[in-house]
């Protein structure tokens, strides 16, 4: 039997000895990383698009030039008005009461003048027969001259009082439409208090506010695609007339107006538009801010290299620095062909191996 107990630990026994021995770990595979990029080339065309909507490119603030309670208001907002329609009307007792001591004063100061103009013609034919003095006549002739000035300070009273009593009433400015009504019967209203807003229908502007970063693509002359934004297929062409000189400290936009020509009577006041329009620009390289890593005043990007698909840092230069402005312009540092990554630039190492399996919106 010893043979036999022999043969069984020499099978056994390395066997089961291997079997307690520590596996090795197996070395981590090489994480190939999916890159979203895009390869640079320079922009000539845009393709400019904004919502916008239609606005009066006339229309006024009205307001009384007096201070008064309002007594009458017949016009509410949507109406259509006429040139010199009377809109609304203030409380003109007292200005009324101010035009009847006007006129009083005139007629005392008309009185006093027909006084004096009698006394200085019989001072003059007593001076003639020598039967007054010359100081007589002279005192008689200034009284006449203060009389006729006092009439001249009366009949300019009443006039002004009168034009006055006239501010009472509000007309309309020209022919158009009420837009905003902000007073009401028995509502006290201070001078050059905004009571309504009047508009014309019928010059229309659509009004759009540009970022900064795009600003540079439009200028005065450049025609817009307007459509609805309900109904698409109903087009009408503008002309872009006005561009505000500086952007808006909120939003950084500026506003930009577009004349429209001949546009159909769908596209009413305050309707929402989409304006369109393909403009040219010098060959340009465009990125967006999320291609950027910033290390204080250093801006660089991650340049892929196509033989060995890895990933390199490059410095560039920008047109601006203002991380909140979507698309950056590119001075300096790239050139026409070179892929770029345009997302997930913080988690990117120098020499890191991608897949370029996705491409950007450029």
């Amino acid at each position: 039997m010893n043979w036999f107990r022999y043969l069984f630990l020499s099978l056994v026994v390395p066997v089961m000895l291997a079997g307690c021995e520590e596996k090795k770990p197996e070395s981590a595979p090489l994480v190939i990383r999916p890159l979203l990029s895009t390869i640079v080339s320079p922009q000539v065309a845009y393709r400019l698009q904004f919502a916008g909507s239609i606005e009066p490119r006339t229309k006024a603030e009205l307001g009384f030039r007096v201070l008064g309670r309002v007594i009458k208001r017949d016009f509410n907002v949507g109406d259509m008005v006429t040139k010199g329609q009377v809109i609304a009307m203030l409380d003109p007792l007292v200005l009324e009461l101010s035009v009847r001591s006007a006129e009083a004063d005139l007629s005392n100061a008309e009185a006093q003048l027909r006084n004096a103009s009698l006394t200085e013609r019989r001072q003059f034919q007593l001076s003639r027969v020598n039967s007054s003095t010359q100081a007589d006549y002279e005192n008689a002739l200034l009284a006449r001259e203060s009389a006729d000035a006092a009439v001249a300070k009366a009949r300019a009273n009443l006039t002004k009082t009168r034009e006055q009593l006239s501010y009472t009433e509000l007309h309309a400015e020209f022919d158009g439409v009420i837009t905003a009504v902000s007073a009401e019967v028995g509502q006290v209203l201070s001078a050059g208090e905004i009571a309504f807003i009047e508009a014309r229908p019928d010059l229309r502007d659509v009004v759009i506010d540009v970022p900064e970063d795009e600003i540079s693509a439009i200028r005065q002359g450049v025609v817009f695609e307007i459509s609805l934004q309900l109904d698409p297929s109903i087009l009408a062409a503008g002309t872009v007339r006005e561009i505000a000189p500086q952007s808006d400290a909120s939003t950084r936009t500026r506003r930009v107006k577009i004349t429209l020509a001949d546009p159909p009577l769908t596209f009413r006041l305050g309707t929402i538009v989409t304006a369109t329009a393909t403009t040219d620009a010098p060959p340009q390289i465009v990125l967006p801010q999320s291609a950027f890593l910033r290390d204080g005043e250093i801006i660089s990007v991650w340049v892929v290299d196509p033989d060995t698909k890895s990933v390199s840092r490059r410095a560039v230069t920008i047109n601006n620095k203002d991380e909140t402005i979507a698309n950056v312009i590119i001075l300096s540092g790239l050139q026409t062909g070179e892929r770029v990554a345009v997302a997930g630039v913080h988690s990117l190492q120098d020499g890191q191996q991608v897949r370029i399996d996705m491409e950007g919106s450029r």
